[in-house]
């Protein structure tokens, strides 16, 4: 993977670029089409469009978060392969975003109106571990990636059967996420101490249990 080394200005520039398009980009805006686009959909009850629209707003916030994460370990990174790695997942997650927000959207629904803070929250946490280190870095996206992906899951389990767009969506973020996490761990994640992975799966409940319904 070729990279190069960015200045001062350069990261700074992207971090504003990335905060923008996260917080406030339009749907469409993805490099691909939503998975969801070539499956048909399907009528869905009052109750499991809601259901299914709040659960699609806590992925859509979770990619929100991933969009900060990413960025905040790429804006301290000291090696510019892994600076480059952090940035190409943090596209594929742009991807991600948008299609959650597509499928709020057919939903009826909007996204979470907390994204900013989201955003901040996981950027600043990913800058403050990234300082520790690149290997740490990508020891909290390797973390990161094992609990989105037992996230995920969970939500297979939760969506209505008869949603099979949500769900098609869902599938194809959780296939890219686990490559992502794998990518970490084999570029030299570390092992996080266990309290900080209790304290990340804590934060995570609460923005989940949150953005569900704000």
């Amino acid at each position: 993977m070729q990279s190069r080394n960015l200045t001062p200005l350069d990261r700074l520039l992207a971090t504003i670029n990335s905060a923008l398009r996260t917080v406030a980009a339009p749907v469409g805006r993805s490099a691909r089409n939503s998975p969801a686009d070539s499956v048909d959909d399907c009528a869905l009850n009052v109750q499991q469009k809601a259901h299914a629209a709040g659960l699609m707003r806590v992925n859509h916030a979770g990619e929100v978060a991933a969009q900060g994460l990413y960025q905040g370990h790429a804006s301290v990174a000291g090696d510019p392969d892994i600076e480059a790695q952090m940035q190409h997942a943090a596209n594929e997650e742009f991807d991600h975003l948008a299609w959650c927000e597509q499928r709020l959207s057919e939903l009826g629904a909007k996204p979470s109106r907390l994204s900013p803070i989201w955003y901040a929250g996981a950027f600043t946490m990913g800058a403050a571990s990234g300082i520790l280190g690149d290997r740490w870095s990508l020891g909290f996206i390797a973390e990161t990636e094992r609990q989105v992906c037992a996230h995920l899951t969970n939500h297979l389990d939760q969506l209505p059967a008869e949603d099979s767009k949500s769900r098609a969506v869902v599938e194809k973020m959780r296939d890219e996420e686990l490559a992502h996490g794998e990518k970490a761990v084999d570029a030299g994640a570390v092992e996080l101490p266990s309290p900080v992975r209790r304290l990340m799966r804590l934060t995570a409940r609460v923005m989940t249990n949150t953005a569900y319904w704000v």
